[in-house]
């Protein structure tokens, strides 16, 4: 969302509404207990939140229509980076993977969170399929942003993030955007310097994964690139569970 407030006011919540959505997952929502929108209480779902304890700061919210079983924050809870409802079927995973930064001061750390991901990941699919949406702030290849050359080493597109994902998905998981299309082109987030949307000077960094086991069941994935508001475009899913 790059800021909650901030979207809100850009109109976010007439693209809640758009659809009957079963879940919406929102990252980087920079918002506590005191400072979520009124009108995100009024949209017919259950939300939750998980606000970084630095206020302003990173953050992820979920929004279900089905209360579900149980609550949980995993292996984080500084930077409020993990959300994980649990369903009868399936768990429905919030994530925001942490940014390497300028360069790379918090690489260490965010290839760090990634390991430990895996292995929650792992940990949870024992017991039920997984379904993960998030800004994992990586680009996997370079089909995946507009400029692979000029950004081999930066923040998102480095060796070890890229081989990472790899490593990720390789376990047992799939990018859903990537079983119905094929070419580049397509991104998930632009940056607001040197018009960069306009020009469609893009990276795709934020994804529906699911578990393997429900591949089969993925019906479509899609971004939904005209959709302003933010830094960043929605990316949805369809599955039949």
């Amino acid at each position: 969302m790059n800021g909650l407030r901030a979207a809100v006011k850009n109109g976010a919540v007439s693209v809640f509404k758009q659809d009957d959505y079963f879940g919406i997952a929102l990252q980087e929502t920079k918002a506590d207990s005191t400072s979520v929108p009124e009108e995100m209480y009024h949209l017919g779902y259950y939300l939750y939140n998980n606000p970084a304890k630095k206020k302003g700061y990173s953050g992820t919210m979920s929004l279900v229509r089905e209360k579900p079983i149980d609550v949980s924050y995993g292996f984080e809870n500084e930077e409020g980076r993990i959300l994980n409802l649990e369903f009868d079927k399936f768990y429905f995973i919030n994530v925001y993977f942490p940014n390497a930064q300028h360069g790379l001061t918090r690489l260490d750390m965010k290839l760090d969170f990634d390991e430990k991901f895996l292995e929650y990941s792992n940990e949870l699919r024992k017991k039920k399929p997984l379904i993960i949406c998030g800004d994992f702030n990586v680009a996997h290849e370079e089909i995946d942003i507009a400029r692979p050359k000029d950004n081999e080493n930066n923040a998102g597109f480095t060796k070890q993030e890229r081989d990472w994902m790899t490593k990720f998905l390789d376990s047992g998981y799939v990018d859903t955007y990537r079983i119905f299309m094929k070419e580049g082109g397509h991104y998930s987030w632009w940056s607001y310097r040197f018009n960069a949307r306009a020009k469609n000077i893009g990276w795709r960094i934020d994804y529906f994964v699911v578990s393997d086991d429900i591949r089969d069941r993925v019906k479509k994935a899609e971004i939904l690139e005209t959709v302003t508001g933010s830094d960043h475009a929605p990316v949805t899913l369809e599955v039949d569970l």
